[in-house]
């Protein structure tokens, strides 16, 4: 007789849900029984808690071939099921706890001795801490008891879970290893919160959070120097007072964030977030591409890393990267929009290379764009009869040297919004997708069309699907009903495509980590090869850090992290380029001399003009202004209008026409 083979997935949702209906039916049951009384239920709780394991650990071993029959969507359906498993934990070990913490309420007989008791354990949290060796009877030994600042709003997803505010102060009873941890705020309310919405306080900061406490309550600010009292006696604070950092850490995490206020009001979904992508953008130049254009000093600073001169053809050595890729933005399906109140100026996708913990390139941004009939669906690349903006083009170019085995491509879903009540303008995320490139071998995928599942919440908070529709509990799972489902998932849709052999010569050339346009290529292969020449070949000595005079290799990445100029730029290098000879297109030399020809004709004037006004993202009026400058045959500006009385110019900079080569080269 064959082996009998082992118990498969449908096996195990069998299990969870007898086990579903026992955990309930104590929950019913315990809230039913008087305080003395919960006590008993502790070893019904360690039997369940115990068989919850046992069937986690089944679950998690279990693969597509241990089942009798093709099961749809079978990491979905697990997954499912394992987060019903961490729930039925979460409700296991709050039961566990409760009895300890209503007993030791009821050992004194009036309230107000249980408010002062409550409070005086938010003053020697960390005394109780500190002290784990001395463990007697008393509560600290049983409880972690420490104080935590709440750094972001959870609102609570499950039966159990604590609704905290960002900037509340909530004392931690009991810490688990599944990331829930059991929490009291200070009007006693209970219940789990996500550690990773939590940080300790410090001394310092809890006595500045007491000396806060003081001014806005004067009776608690009795009990509250109480505490202040024990805090600078703790001989555990050794440190120096720091209160004006503390100023500023407190500033930042009692402000509120515009999002829990637009979450209130119901203008946005539970899933979104601040743009984590944008705030990189905002910092300066670290995340852009003319950032990542520039050469690369060695290790000794001596040389450079990713520039060096092939001496048989006098070009730019090829580089081959580690990944090397063409990304192609197709699609977005069942993107939740945002509601009421709020107006989107800008619909778009923002993506870089990703290893799970840090974004190791420069951030690339691509608009979508949609039809008010399906404001769900976004597109990319449009057809249009002109040239394509790059802003528009969804067909980009993925160059990356990092030796991570988690390296892969992170894409931001996102939209800026203005609200129509007070003009305030925001960028926030829809979502995200993350594509690993390469497998457990270290083999680097198939390059082919990717349907990625976009999920709510950061890549740093992990999967917060709270705006996907999931399966419902005790509905339907059958395999019509789990692909009916899965298309109800937002979803990004996006093709890899290997290079061919003349654009993947032409990467190549590029730095070794760098995300764009493929339209753009053509354009950073030539900027590339004057920087060679400049800094290779025309310097007197290598050791020479001298300021170079070249207006083209000083602005180009002023012009390359401003899209409307880059566009302008490559019309006009189209239309000269198409009157060259054929020769001529394959001649280096006539490249480099027609780049810096055009260049300094038509986008160059442009970036010093006192009528072009600064860029501004998603801003229409602005970039209505700029595309007129740009493009207007009667106010279009060149060399000749520049030295016209009529033209205003900005203040001369002597970064307008020099290249320095200490702060553009980086390690």
């Amino acid at each position: 007789m064959a082996p009998k083979k082992k118990a498969g997935l449908q096996t195990v949702q069998k299990e969870t849900d007898e086990l579903e209906r026992k955990v309930n039916a104590l929950v019913q049951y315990f809230n039913t029984l008087g305080v003395s009384e919960r006590a008993e239920t502790s070893q019904r709780c360690s039997e369940l808690q115990s068989t919850v394991t046992a069937i986690l650990t089944t679950l998690q071993k279990l693969t597509k071939a241990d089942e009798w029959a093709p099961v749809g969507d079978y990491d979905q359906r697990k997954r499912q099921e394992e987060e019903r498993l961490r729930t039925l934990q979460t409700k296991l070990r709050a039961l566990t706890v409760q009895p300890q913490d209503n007993s030791a309420e009821d050992e004194d007989d009036s309230e107000d001795e249980d408010s002062q008791e409550e409070h005086a354990d938010f003053a020697q949290d960390d005394d109780d801490d500190d002290d784990d060796d001395e463990g007697d009877d008393r509560k600290s030994a049983q409880k972690s008891d420490v104080c935590y600042v709440v750094l972001s709003s959870f609102r609570g997803q499950e039966e159990g879970d604590l609704i905290v505010k960002k900037g509340a102060v909530v004392k931690i009873l009991e810490k688990s290893d599944d990331g829930w941890w059991f929490a009291q705020d200070k009007e006693g309310n209970k219940g789990l919160v996500p550690k990773t919405y939590l940080k300790k306080m410090s001394p310092n900061e809890r006595v500045a959070e007491i000396k806060n406490d003081d001014d806005e309550d004067e009776e608690d600010g009795d009990d509250d120097e109480d505490e202040v009292q024990e805090g600078e006696s703790d001989p555990a604070d050794r440190k120096p007072s720091t209160a004006s950092n503390w100023d500023t850490v407190r500033q930042a995490v009692s402000e509120i964030d515009a999002t829990d206020v637009l979450s209130a009001m119901g203008a946005i979904p539970p899933g979104f977030r601040p743009s984590t992508l944008s705030k990189l953008l905002e910092e300066g130049t670290s995340y852009r591409a003319s950032h990542y254009i520039q050469p690369r000093l060695s290790q000794s600073e001596l040389s450079f890393k990713d520039l060096q001169l092939d001496p048989d053809t006098g070009k730019v050595l090829a580089r081959p990267a580690r990944v090397c890729v063409n990304v192609i933005l197709w699609s977005c399906r069942m993107i939740p929009p945002p509601g009421v109140g709020l107006r989107v100026l800008s619909r778009h996708v923002r993506l870089c290379a990703f290893n799970g913990t840090e974004v190791l390139s420069n951030v690339h941004t691509v608009r979508a764009s949609y039809t008010p009939s399906s404001p769900k669906t976004w597109s990319f690349s449009p057809r249009v009869s002109s040239m394509l903006p790059s802003l528009l083009d969804g067909d980009c170019f993925f160059r990356c040297d990092s030796h991570s085995p988690d390296l892969g491509i992170l894409f931001e879903l996102g939209v800026t919004y203005i609200r129509n009540s007070t003009g305030e303008r925001g960028d926030l995320s829809c979502g995200w997708a993350f594509l690993k490139l390469f497998d457990e071998n270290g083999a680097l995928i198939p390059l082919r069309t990717q349907e990625l599942i976009v999920h709510g919440g950061t890549p740093y908070e992990g999967v917060v699907d709270t705006f996907h529709t999931s399966t419902k509990k005790g509905g339907s799972t059958g395999v019509l009903h789990q692909i009916l489902m899965t298309r109800k998932l937002p979803k990004l849709i996006i093709r890899l495509r290997s290079p061919n052999t003349r654009t993947r010569e032409q990467l190549s050339l590029l730095p070794d980590t760098l995300l764009g346009c493929m339209s753009t290529v053509p354009l950073l292969v030539l900027y590339r090869q004057l920087l060679a020449d400049t800094l290779l070949l025309d310097r007197v000595t290598m050791q020479n850090a001298d300021l170079i005079c070249s207006s083209v290799l000083a602005t180009f990445p002023k012009v390359l992290d401003q899209s409307d100029l880059m566009d302008a730029f490559r019309k006009s290098w189209v239309e000269q380029e198409n009157n060259l000879k054929r020769s001529d297109k394959k001649d280096v030399a006539v490249l480099k001399k027609l780049f810096e020809s055009v260049y300094m004709s038509s986008v160059f004037p442009l970036l010093f003009s006192a009528e072009m006004p600064d860029p501004l993202w998603a801003n229409e009026d602005t970039e209505a202004q700029r595309a007129r400058l740009i493009y207007s045959p009667t106010q279009k500006i060149s060399l000749e209008t520049m030295l016209s009385s009529n033209h205003k110019h900005q203040a001369f900079s002597i970064g307008q026409i020099s290249y320095d080569l200490l702060t553009s080269a980086w390690n």
